[in-house]
């Protein structure tokens, strides 16, 4: 009898999850005319400023005695020149050493304003590396297919962009209702800088007041997906959330002495057991509302066989999640990550370690704090005779809601721009800026409006860094239309 029922239970399982597969499709709807206005766009202008823009070697560095101001000096100097508009309309301010914000009053000043974010400065070109460039990373050089050079994609493509944007809207005559801040730091590129120019933006604007709507910087592009008879769309990832990043230092005392009379497990010995413990031990795996969101929008647009499995991640996640989790890629989406990357012991090959260290580094989710890190490593390693130490850290951001004005604003600019088009939110793994302006906005989004593919993207702080030329009129339309949408009202 109990056999029977389970076999009922299974079979009404399946018919619900067939039936839901069938009708998992994306709703139909027509963009707002109001929203998909034709813009007038230079894009002959914009190629050229984004290619002077990359001869401005604007290299962003820890140490800021070895940082070339002139450069930073140059760049705004450039915008001047370039945006004549913009500077007359909007006022400007200059912040920390070299960041800038500019701010187009809005005529309602009730209103919360939007902020656009762009950094100036770009990563240096690894050493030993120049010669395999195409051609020279400073020379901004446009072949008519691609612009090459270090900022093409990080980010002096979006940052141009932007500036191209409010330059058209101020001379078609365009009047704001909410105001608009256009916030460029100056060293994004530099991980964990005590100085770093995005916070002291935020920090600034707090001061005066400011209260955001919505926060718009990079994230992640518009990716062309074609998995044959399964998906064919593009796929804009909208960032909600970053992870956090920290660093601890964990060491294992032991007598040193000459290795010709070594014990029976050195420092470094017992250190193994310890990395062993800390990797056989990861965090637990769970799926936020926004990856659920991700999958589920990408399975909208997956063929019937595929939704089998897309339209009832609510019954198969568990074993979702156990397949996300042999998969790094994927695992990083669902888990605080954990990462041995640094060993050090003894000086010299003769003499036994009398202590033994390990970096680790934790990339966290959303809701994983360092002290929880701390807590997970010491309940993790069986040896209790450990120091631990941090060394560095940055929390992982909060979690931007997908049911604002801003992310349905996206959405609907991008979807509506081209039917291919697929918006779902994601997870950005690396730093922004936009993560220092959580005290000032609870909107933040990560986007960069350019179709570029994955092999490009890869180019990103390596060789051959190149933005291609047909990226370009869609990123442009899109930043006027998102301001316009955004603003008026």
């Amino acid at each position: 009898m109990i056999g029977y029922i389970i076999l009922g239970v299974i079979a009404v399982l399946l018919i619900i999850t067939a039936v839901r597969a069938a009708f998992f499709v994306p709703a139909k709807k027509e963009a707002s005319k109001d929203v998909l206005t034709e813009e007038a766009i230079d894009i002959d202008r914009y190629c050229q400023n984004l290619s002077d823009a990359i001869k401005i070697k604007t290299i962003s560095n820890y140490d800021t005695e070895l940082v070339d101001w002139n450069e930073f000096d140059k760049f705004h100097k450039f915008l001047e020149e370039r945006y004549p508009l913009v500077h007359k309309t909007l006022s400007k301010t200059e912040i920390g050493d070299a960041s800038l914000v500019y701010k187009w009053e809005g005529t309602d000043p009730s209103l919360d304003g939007i902020a656009l974010l762009s950094h100036q400065d770009v990563v240096p070109i690894a050493e030993g590396t120049l010669d395999d460039w195409t051609h020279d990373p400073f020379e901004g050089f446009n072949d008519g297919e691609f612009i090459w050079g270090r900022g093409a994609m990080d980010m002096k493509n979006h940052l141009i962009a932007v500036m191209e944007s409010i330059e058209q809207l101020i001379k078609d005559g365009y009047v704001p209702k909410r105001s608009i801040y256009l916030c460029l730091g100056h060293n994004e590129e530099v991980v964990a800088a005590p100085d770093n120019g995005a916070k002291q933006i935020a920090e600034y604007l707090k001061e005066q007041g400011v209260h955001l709507e919505a926060v718009l910087d990079e994230g992640g592009a518009i990716l062309p997906v074609n998995v044959n008879g399964v998906l064919n769309c593009n796929l804009a990832g909208v960032g909600v959330a970053e992870k956090g990043s920290v660093n601890y230092e964990i060491s294992v005392n032991a007598k040193g002495g000459h290795s010709s009379q070594p014990p029976k497990h050195t420092a470094l010995g017992h250190l193994a057991d310890v990395i062993k413990d800390i990797e056989n031990h990861q965090f637990k795996a769970t799926m936020p509302k926004f990856v659920y969101e991700l999958f589920t929008e990408i399975g909208k647009r997956c063929t019937y066989p595929v939704r089998l499995v897309t339209c009832n991640i609510w019954l198969l996640k568990p074993i979702i999640l156990g397949i996300m989790t042999k998969i790094p890629p994927a695992a990083s989406l669902i888990r605080t990550c954990t990462a041995v990357t640094m060993a050090s012991g003894s000086p010299q090959f003769n003499v036994l370690p009398q202590k033994a260290t390990i970096t680790v580094n934790f990339r966290t989710m959303p809701g994983v704090t360092i002290p929880d890190v701390e807590d997970h490593i010491r309940k993790s390693v069986r040896n209790k005779n450990i120091d631990i130490k941090l060394l560095s850290s940055k929390e992982a951001s909060t979690i931007s809601p997908t049911d604002s004005r801003a992310f349905k604003a996206i959405k609907e600019l991008c979807e509506g721009a081209d039917s291919k088009n697929l918006v779902a939110p994601f997870l950005v793994m690396g730093a922004t800026d936009a993560y220092n302006y959580e005290p000032v906005c609870e909107n933040i989004y990560r986007f960069a409006p350019f179709v570029v593919d994955t092999k490009l993207l890869l180019c990103t702080h390596a060789t051959d860094e190149r933005l291609p030329l047909s990226s370009v009129e869609g990123a442009l339309k899109f930043f006027k239309r998102y301001v316009k949408t955004m603003t008026q009202e």
